[in-house]
């Protein structure tokens, strides 16, 4: 395991943990106090471990992946979370310990993608739609075990109740995932995304808030925070902080597009499992609105995305090949995440 470098001004060496610690440590502090504190030698430091975790995260450490992807949710706090005190939000050193984290990911799910897969999709727009459909139909995700098999007929409460939890790192903010993404669009591409985010808030009837519908599994499950953060895995961590990645930065917002468009596509046949599971259990029906609803809502959802925002994007070379990536970012993450989901391979 890599260490920080015995000649900077850090004493004694630390562990993954104790980077992630350290750098979680400074969240809660203003931005220019932060920049002004940690300087020299200690910042080059700081900087060294982040890079040396992110090297052996790609070379397969699997607690350098989740302490880098842990870090990075952390992060990402800052940006889909009101404080409660200071935030260094704004702090330079803290963009750059992001940038360098997000840099790993994304070299890490490019280097899943096939060579030379996005080169075949075909230029036609409609064609080009049909295309990424068949990707994800050939793709071993699609119609998982884990959801065909042990979700609906062998998972117990308990199988739920873990579900559930890594399911909120997506699921439990699909509604500020779309107020990010769509900032800067406009046309039919704005008009669907604003009429997606306005279904997740229920029409404007508080208690339908489509958040507010998925936290009443954690009270069925009486899910604490704290408990919360501690149980999820490295992949659960990493589908959360692909979505947050795509949907913050303008520059990938066609990836943004086809990942979110591609977890909307893939959900209505996962959520009747969920369903299916729930019922056979007899747990109560207040913890299932939710997965109920986006049965039929994301089926509208999906066909609404592909005709509006897909489409009409993809006139464009440059937004055919990002939606593609965005796609397959999406297909391959979910698959690595349900894969570990099985029992027999589970941490």
């Amino acid at each position: 395991m890599q260490t920080l470098n015995e000649s900077t001004s850090v004493q004694q060496p630390k562990t993954y943990a104790q980077i992630v610690d350290e750098v979680s440590s400074w969240l809660p502090r203003n931005p220019a106090e932060l920049d002004k504190a940690v300087t020299g030698a200690e910042r080059d430091a700081i900087l060294d471990a982040i890079r040396s975790l992110n090297d052996d995260a790609r070379l397969g450490d699997s607690e350098a992946f989740y302490a880098q992807q842990r870090l990075l949710a952390r992060i990402y706090g800052l940006h889909t979370l009101i404080p409660e005190g200071p935030s260094a939000e704004g702090s330079v050193l803290l963009h750059t310990i992001t940038r360098l984290l997000e840099e790993a990911t994304i070299e890490a799910e490019d280097g899943y993608i096939e060579p030379g897969l996005i080169d075949q999709a075909p230029a036609e727009p409609a064609a080009y739609l049909s295309w990424l459909k068949k990707l994800a139909r050939e793709h071993r995700v699609y119609k998982h075990p884990y959801y065909r098999e042990f979700i609906r007929d062998e998972a117990t409460s308990a199988d739920l109740r873990t579900y559930v939890m890594q399911e909120s790192v997506v699921d439990g903010r699909f509604d500020d995932l779309l107020a990010m993404m769509q900032v800067g669009t406009s046309g039919a591409a704005k008009m669907e995304i604003a009429q997606n985010f306005w279904d997740e808030m229920g029409n404007g009837k508080p208690e339908e808030v489509h958040t507010h519908l998925f936290n009443k599994i954690f009270e069925v499950f009486e899910i604490p925070a704290d408990e919360l953060e501690r149980s999820l895995t490295a992949n659960a961590l990493l589908s959360g902080n692909l979505a947050v990645l795509l949907c913050r930065y303008r520059q990938y917002y066609p990836e943004a597009v086809g990942f979110l468009g591609m977890t909307e596509w893939l959900v209505p046949d996962r959520f009747v499992q969920v369903v299916h599971a729930w019922e056979r259990l007899d747990l109560p029906d207040i913890g299932i609105v939710y997965h109920r609803l986006h049965i039929t809502v994301d089926s509208q959802h999906a066909a609404g995305w592909f005709h509006n925002v897909v489409i009409p994007a993809a006139e464009s070379e440059h937004m055919r090949r990002a939606i593609a990536r965005g796609t397959l970012w999406r297909l391959n993450s979910s698959a690595r995440y349900l894969d570990e989901r099985m029992p027999a391979v589970a941490v």
